[in-house]
């Protein structure tokens, strides 16, 4: 829930008006290797935020599939394509705004995935997407090695967009790690950011909830981050 703010970013001189209540629900799944599963999951935790009022309704990163092997490619949709087809059906039903989370973007002209992100209006319309830009590659010796870019491409363009007056910016998981793209958000006018996350036990113990705190301190907006 998001109470009025008086924060305006330097590049921006016009007033706006905010609107004194924006209630927002977070939906967070165990998403595993069943693709049908998890799709059966999300939706149902979409109609219950929606018949708790929530106006704004958000999922984790990469929600369709969670799993080892070649999961990923095979869980992967074009956008716009049938699931999100089925997500504008349930922004359309309920009459919210609906944040998608992440989900494994398939393009033709890549043999590598996207990391995305899509925004439906209360009508079902898309009106922003946004491609992970900083991916999760770690090698510890010993430990754990996992290289996100083995298998996903970046995202280049960083993306706001304005719900109900609100400006709102785009993030997802690992991009929490690069404060410089939530302050040039923060610039661009975002009073809210949004961050889907998949992030590991460990790592998400030590670090998850520190970084959201300290992206939200260092620019005055509000974080809201599905895992």
């Amino acid at each position: 829930m998001m109470g009025q703010t008086s924060r305006y970013p330097e590049d921006c001189h016009e007033h706006r008006t905010f609107p004194s209540v924006l209630t927002i629900s977070v939906v967070q799944t165990n998403s595993q290797d069943d693709k049908r599963a998890n799709i059966a999951e999300a939706l149902a935790g979409i109609d219950r935020a929606a018949r708790m009022g929530a106006r704004f309704v958000t999922l984790p990163e990469t929600w369709t599939h969670l799993g080892t092997g070649n999961g990923d490619h095979a869980a992967a949709e074009p956008i716009p394509g049938d699931l999100t087809r089925l997500l504008a059906d349930k922004a359309r039903e309920h009459s919210i705004w609906l944040h998608a989370g992440s989900i494994h973007e398939r393009v033709s002209e890549h043999d590598k995935l996207y990391n995305a992100t899509v925004l439906f209006d209360p009508s079902g319309d898309i009106v922003a997407r946004y491609r992970k830009m900083h991916l999760f590659d770690v090698d510890i010796t010993g430990h754990a090695a996992y290289r996100e870019s083995d298998t996903i491409e970046p995202g280049e363009e960083m993306v706001t967009f304005d719900l109900d007056g609100v400006r709102v910016g785009l993030a997802i998981c690992y991009d929490i790690r690069f404060p410089e793209l939530f302050r040039i958000l923060a610039l661009r006018g975002a009073e809210i950011i949004m961050l889907p996350s998949a992030f590991t036990l460990m790592t998400g113990k030590d670090h998850w909830e520190p970084l959201i705190r300290a992206r939200a301190i260092e620019n005055s907006v509000f974080m809201v981050a599905a895992a």
